[in-house]
Order: structure tokens, then C-alpha cells, then sequence
């Protein structure tokens, strides 16, 4: 597979990477909705691009309501074989300074579930393996970006990411405990993307860029969060994080086959005769290859 798709998910400011030739915008139907705004098509020096705002444009849509199956699913449909994610997180460990980077490699899920995190209900059961959710091949080429391109001296390594529900932040009990579970970072949004990636076989990895930290400071390091800090902080991030972006698209290879590629292999338990149509239909796009 030449050329693959290179998915961006993250928020508008992110567009307006160096280089990048805007192609089209094109909004998508799914059978699970709505995304959450219409897919922009960009082209960087022969790579094919493709970005949504997580929120929408405007920042209109809660970590809750966000429809993740819908972005995802889009992104497969546009040919998408790689996802990089960014979003803002609140830092757990004091060497994770504000401006820092992340790139995640596992996660606590502390969400209540409203939301939709998988693509298999209504009559089918896939079990996909999640004991390494994200992408290292993925994460590799962006810490390797950041190097390259000068922004590397605060990129960290692995972490966990605590998916918490939100919109409002911890209280400082709760920062503490997901402190003491020895979280690195906490968000409202990635949890969710990255299971439903694996599930749609795309590679998938999380820039987790720290604004602030969280609730759990105390002395020194003691500031309440609040938005006008978080937002001054993430204009700070995005600059930086797109020259990583920018190098990263570059140095993604042109043809891979890793493991997110053949998540479903063996993971699909419901027998093929029983699966409902509708069912069937739905996840063709995803499932059609391994239920012939």
C-alpha cells in the first residue's frame, strides 16, 4: 500500500502546518452520525493529509459528545492508515513541565461510559488485543521528528494518559489518587480514539502536549487551573507541535504492515451466520474481509 493517508486529529489551529497545500473539505455521512466537523484535505510535498478538529471548528462540541466512532470511521473511509493525535492534558509528575510533550503509550480510562468507545454492538462481538494501545512504530517516527526538527529537549517518552469525563477539572483528591496510580498525564478525549483505531486497524498514536499542572500542586509549583492559563499555554504548544507534525508526515513511510493492521484478525468471536445484516452492512468496511 503506497501513499498511505496520514490522519490529524486535534484542533483547528493545527491546519496551518508549513508547506501544506489545502486540497478540499468534505463532509462525511457514517452509520454512527455525525463526525464532528467536515475532513480537510491537505497535501505536504506528496503526502496525503487529512485533519479534523476533534471539537468542531469553533471548539463547540464537549469531550463527552464527541462522536468518536463517526470521526474515526471517516478517516478510515478516506483512506486513512495513520492517526495522529494531539490534545492538551494536564500534567501528574512534576518533570512533566507545562510545554511539555508526551507521546502516550498507555491508558486508564476513568470516563462513565456515556460515550461510544467501540464499533461492535447490535449483534456482533469482536475482542480486539489492547495491552498496547498505541502505535510504537508511530510514536518512533514523531519522536524522531522532534529531534530532527529542534523540538525535542521536552518530548518525554511513554506515559500514561488518565482519560477522566469532564468538561470540568479533577478535584484535587482526584488528581491526587490518578497521581498515586502513577499517571502521567490527564485528558478528556484519547481513550476512546485509540480504541476505536485499533479496531478499525489504523495506527495510532497521541501527542499529549501538558498546559498546566492539573490540580494536585501544592507549594511552589501551585496554581490554580484555569482556562485563560491552559489556552495561553496551548498557543505555546501548537507552534511547536507543528514543525514536529510537519517533519513527522515526512518521515512516515510510504508502504508499513504492523500489527494495528490485523487487529481483528482472530478477534471477531460471533459466528459469521448469526452476525444481523444491518450489522453486517455497517462494518463492512472494517469486517467484510474476515467474515466471507
Amino acid at each position: 500500500m503506497a501513499n498511505q493517508k496520514i490522519g490529524i486529529i486535534g484542533g483547528s489551529g493545527l491546519y496551518e502546518i508549513e508547506g501544506i497545500r489545502h486540497v478540499d473539505r468534505i463532509h462525511i455521512e457514517t452509520p454512527f452520525g455525525n463526525p464532528s466537523d467536515a475532513f480537510e484535505i491537505g497535501e505536504l510535498e506528496g503526502r496525503e493529509i487529512v485533519f479534523l478538529p476533534r471539537h468542531g471548528r469553533g471548539h463547540r462540541i464537549s469531550p463527552t459528545e464527541v462522536n468518536y466512532r463517526a470521526n474515526i470511521w471517516g478517516m478510515k473511509k478516506l483512506g486513512v492508515e495513520w492517526i495522529l493525535s494531539v490534545s492538551a492534558v494536564g500534567s501528574l509528575k512534576k518533570e512533566i513541565k507545562p510545554c511539555d510533550f508526551v507521546l502516550i503509550d498507555q491508558f486508564i480510562d476513568r470516563s462513565n461510559q456515556g460515550r461510544k468507545t467501540t464499533f461492535f454492538d447490535d449483534g456482533i462481538v469482536a475482542h480486539i488485543s489492547f495491552s498496547h494501545p498505541i502505535c510504537e512504530e508511530l510514536s518512533r517516527v514523531v519522536y524522531e521528528a522532534g529531534q530532527e526538527c529542534g523540538e525535542g529537549a521536552n518530548i518525554h517518552w511513554g506515559g500514561t494518559y488518565l482519560n477522566m469525563e469532564g468538561p470540568a477539572f479533577s478535584t484535587r483528591a482526584e488528581s491526587l489518587l490518578y497521581k498515586s496510580w502513577g499517571a502521567n498525564v490527564i485528558g478528556m478525549t484519547n481513550m476512546p480514539e485509540a480504541r476505536l483505531a485499533r479496531e478499525a486497524e489504523m495506527c495510532y498514536a497521541t501527542i499529549a502536549m501538558a498546559t498546566d499542572y492539573d490540580s494536585w500542586v501544592e507549594g511552589e509549583l501551585d496554581e490554580m487551573v484555569n482556562v485563560e492559563m491552559i489556552l495561553a499555554n496551548l498557543q505555546k504548544n501548537v507552534v511547536r507541535v507543528k514543525k514536529i507534525l510537519r517533519q513527522a508526515i515526512l518521515n512516515i513511510p510510504l508502504e508499513h504492515d504492523c500489527t494495528c493492521n490485523h487487529a481483528l484478525e482472530n478477534a471477531i468471536v460471533t459466528s459469521p451466520d448469526v452476525i444481523p445484516e444491518g450489522a453486517k452492512k455497517r462494518l463492512n468496511m472494517i469486517i467484510g474481509k474476515y467474515i466471507q
